[in-house]
C-alpha cells in the first residue's frame, strides 16, 4: 500500500483494491458524486453502482457513523470517511472510501480497508495541494503574461500596478533575454535563470512560442556579484542544449523595442558555439524620422487612433493598436499572444486596413504601419519642432527641414507592383521620410554586412518576403534558399525567417537606398 501511494497515488491504491475486492473501489463525496473510481472488469460493477454508493455516503453523513455497509442482493457496499486534513477522522463534509464486492465478503476485507484510509487520505492531501499549487502558478503565470503584454503595448503605468502584487519589481532600465529550451523543460531553465541573477529578473514563459522564456532584466547590473558570469552565459553554459539572445539597455517603456533586439539576437546565437549573442548596436528607424516622421505617423494613425466602435462589444482603438502591433510582430502567432481566435484577428487586421487605407496583404504597407507605430511608440526627440528658415539641414534627428516633395505623394514598392488604390495619402510620404540624411545613414547601417551580395534578400523582399515564390524566382529549392536566408541572418545579426522578423526594416532601408540612387543628383 505504502509503495503504491508512492509510485500510483490515489488511482493506483483504487485500482489495487477493486483487485483485491474483485470489485469496485471509489472515493465518494459527501453529496454522493463519484470523485475517484476503478472496477476490476465491466462486469464487476453493479448495474446501479453510483446510485448505490451515494445513498450509503448519505447515510454514513446522516448517522455520523465511522464506518457503514450495505448488503444487495448479490453485492456489498462497505464504506468508510477518509479524512483530507490533519484533524483525523470526524471532520466534516470529509470524502468517503466506499468499496463494492460481491457476497460473501472475502474475508478480512473490512480490516484491509481500514489500513489503507491513511495512506489514501495522504495521497488524497498530496493531490489536493498539488492541485492548489497549480492553480496558483498558472494564476501567477496568467498575471506575469498579463504585465508582459502591457510592456509590450506601451501601457507602462498599468503594467507596474498589475506588476506590484507579484516580485520581483519591474526594473527601469531594462535588458530583455529570450532563452530558447529544448522539449518542454521551460521550468526546469526558468529555476537556472532565477539562480543565474539571484531572483532579480521578470521571468515570463512566452505566451507565443512554446519553448522560449522571456527575461526582463536590470540593465544596471548585467551580473549579481563581482566576478561572476553574466546570466545569458551562465544559463547558455549550465543548460546545454538552450539557446539566449539579449538586448541592448532599454527603457523599461520600450520593452518591445528589447524583444525585438532579443529575438534577432537569438537568430544569431543559434548558429554560434557558445550559444548566446547580444544584439548588435544598431540605431532603431524611429529614432531617425524626425519631426516630419513623427507628423507622417500621426496622420498615418490618425483613422485608428480616433475610431469610436459603433457596438459596445466592437474593438475599440486601443484593441486595434494592440492588435496591430502583435501581428505585425507575431504573424499568425498573434492569435496565442492577444488570447483570441484567427477568426477575430482577421476580422480586426480587416477593419484596420480599411481604415487607414492600407492593404496589409503588401509588405510595402505592412512596413509603413511597424513604422509608424514605432514611431508613435518612441519618444519625442528633443529637437521635434520644426527648423528655423536657415537651419542647416539635418543636423539632428528631428530637425531637419521639410522635403520639397508633397506629402501625398503615393507609397510606391520597389519589389512588388504598384500599390493598390485608396492607398492612404500620410502612407503615401513615407518617401519623403525615406529621403532624410539621417534616414540614409541608418539604412546604410543596416545594409552594410550585404552590400553587393543583396539579390536573395532583395528577391525575397519583393516576393512578399514567402519564401515559395522567392526560390522559385532565384531559380532554386525552397531549402536552398531557406538556406540562403539563414546566412543571411547570421551576417545581418537579424531574425528573417521567424516572427518578429526584420523585413519590415530591411525593406525600409532597401527602399531609402533606391530613392537615393534614383535621385536627379545620382542619376
Amino acid at each position: 500500500m505504502h509503495r503504491l501511494a508512492r509510485t500510483g497515488g490515489t488511482a493506483g491504491l483504487l485500482r489495487w483494491l477493486a483487485g483485491r475486492s474483485e470489485g469496485w473501489a471509489g472515493i465518494v463525496g459527501p453529496d454522493g458524486t463519484v470523485l475517484h473510481a476503478a472496477a476490476r472488469t465491466e462486469g464487476a460493477m453493479v448495474p446501479d453502482v453510483a446510485a448505490l454508493v451515494a445513498a450509503s455516503a448519505s447515510a454514513l453523513a446522516e448517522r455520523g457513523v465511522q464506518a457503514y455497509s450495505v448488503d444487495t442482493g448479490e453485492h456489498t457496499a462497505l464504506l468508510l470517511p477518509v479524512s483530507v486534513v490533519p484533524q483525523g477522522a470526524g471532520e466534516p463534509n470529509a470524502p468517503v472510501l466506499a468499496v463494492v464486492t460481491p457476497r460473501p465478503v472475502a474475508a478480512g476485507l473490512a480490516v484491509l480497508l481500514a489500513d489503507v484510509v491513511l495512506p489514501l487520505s495522504l495521497c488524497l492531501r498530496a493531490e489536493t495541494l498539488e492541485r492548489k499549487r497549480r492553480r496558483v502558478d498558472l494564476a501567477e503565470s496568467r498575471g506575469r503574461e498579463a504585465v508582459l503584454h502591457l510592456l509590450m503595448t506601451g501601457q507602462l503605468s498599468i503594467a507596474q500596478q498589475v506588476a506590484g502584487a507579484l516580485r520581483p519589481r519591474l526594473p527601469d532600465p531594462v535588458r530583455v533575454c529570450v532563452v530558447e529550451c529544448s522539449g518542454d523543460d521551460r521550468d526546469e531553465v526558468a529555476r537556472v535563470c532565477v539562480d543565474a541573477d539571484g531572483g532579480r529578473s521578470w521571468i515570463v514563459r512566452c505566451p507565443v512560442y512554446a519553448r522560449h522564456l522571456i527575461l526582463v532584466m536590470p540593465a544596471e547590473e548585467e551580473v549579481p556579484q563581482p566576478g561572476a558570469a553574466a546570466v545569458d552565459e551562465t544559463v547558455a553554459a549550465r543548460v546545454g542544449d538552450c539557446v539566449v539572445g539579449v538586448s541592448e539597455p532599454v527603457p523599461l517603456a520600450d520593452t518591445a523595442t528589447g524583444y525585438r533586439q532579443a529575438f534577432h539576437a537569438l537568430a544569431v546565437a543559434r548558429e554560434l558555439p557558445t550559444r548566446h549573442a547580444r544584439f548588435g548596436a544598431s540605431p532603431d528607424p524611429a529614432l531617425a524620422v524626425g519631426g516630419v516622421g513623427r507628423r507622417w505617423a500621426d496622420e498615418l494613425l490618425n483613422p485608428l487612433l480616433t475610431h469610436v466602435p459603433r457596438r459596445a462589444q466592437d474593438p475599440g482603438s486601443q484593441e486595434l493598436l494592440a492588435t496591430a502591433t502583435s501581428w505585425l510582430a507575431f504573424s499568425s502567432h498573434a492569435t496565442d499572444h492577444l488570447k483570441v481566435h484567427r477568426n477575430t484577428l482577421t476580422a480586426r487586421l480587416r477593419l484596420i486596413g480599411e481604415l487607414l487605407g492600407l492593404d496589409l496583404h503588401r509588405l510595402a504597407d505592412q512596413s509603413a504601419l511597424d513604422l509608424a507605430l514605432r514611431v508613435r511608440a518612441t519618444p519625442a526627440p528633443a529637437c521635434t519642432p520644426d527648423p528655423a528658415p536657415g537651419c542647416a539641414p539635418d543636423p539632428a534627428p528631428g530637425c531637419a527641414p521639410e522635403s520639397a516633395q508633397p506629402a501625398s505623394a503615393p507609397l510606391s514598392a520597389p519589389y512588388g507592383p504598384a500599390p493598390v488604390s485608396g492607398t492612404s495619402q500620410a502612407a503615401g510620404g513615407l518617401d519623403e521620410i525615406l529621403r532624410r540624411p539621417a534616414v540614409r545613414d541608418w539604412a546604410d547601417t543596416q545594409l552594410a554586412p550585404v552590400l553587393g551580395a543583396e539579390e536573395t534578400l532583395r528577391t525575397w523582399l519583393r516576393c512578399e518576403a514567402r519564401l515559395g515564390p522567392a526560390a522559385a524566382e532565384l531559380g532554386i529549392s525552397v531549402p536552398g534558399a531557406r538556406k540562403r536566408l539563414t546566412r543571411l541572418e547570421t551576417l545581418l545579426q537579424r531574425s528573417l525567417l521567424r516572427p518578429p522578423s526584420a523585413r519590415y526594416d530591411l525593406w525600409l532601408a532597401l527602399r531609402s537606398r533606391d530613392l537615393e540612387a534614383s535621385s536627379p543628383g545620382n542619376g
